[in-house]
Formats: C-alpha cells, sequence, structure tokens
C-alpha cells in the first residue's frame, strides 16, 4: 500500500525513504545509525497497516470511535 524503501548508507547507517510521488521523489526520509531502530520502526508500521487493514469497514472504524 505504501512506497517505502530502506536502504544501506553504510558507515552513515541506514535511511528509510517513504511515499514515493513522481516525479518529485520521496516526500520523507528518516535516517537511523541503528539497525534495530529502523526494524522497529518498518515493523511498527506494518502491525499498524494490518490492524487498521482489520478494522476497516467496522462499525467503531466508521464512526471514528478508534
Amino acid at each position: 500500500m505504501e512506497n517505502i524503501v530502506a536502504i544501506d548508507a553504510c558507515r552513515y547507517g541506514f535511511v528509510e525513504l517513504k511515499y514515493y510521488k513522481p516525479p518529485y521523489g520521496f516526500e520523507d526520509a528518516i535516517t537511523f545509525t541503528d539497525s534495530v531502530a529502523l526494524f522497529e520502526d518498518l515493523w511498527g508500521g506494518w502491525l499498524n497497516t494490518k490492524l487498521y487493514l482489520l478494522a476497516k469497514g467496522t462499525p467503531l472504524l466508521e464512526k471514528g470511535s478508534v
């Protein structure tokens, strides 16, 4: 659903690029010096997306209660 790319920037750490919009490129870039922090950020985004997709179309989500 989202355009997310994680790049190894060698000795500088890692870069997470989000939301690709042609012809301008990525709207958001986040740098990480720790691979565990990058993993946790990616994992959290994946989990939130999955939970949203499970709740999509339910009465509580449609009313804005969640």
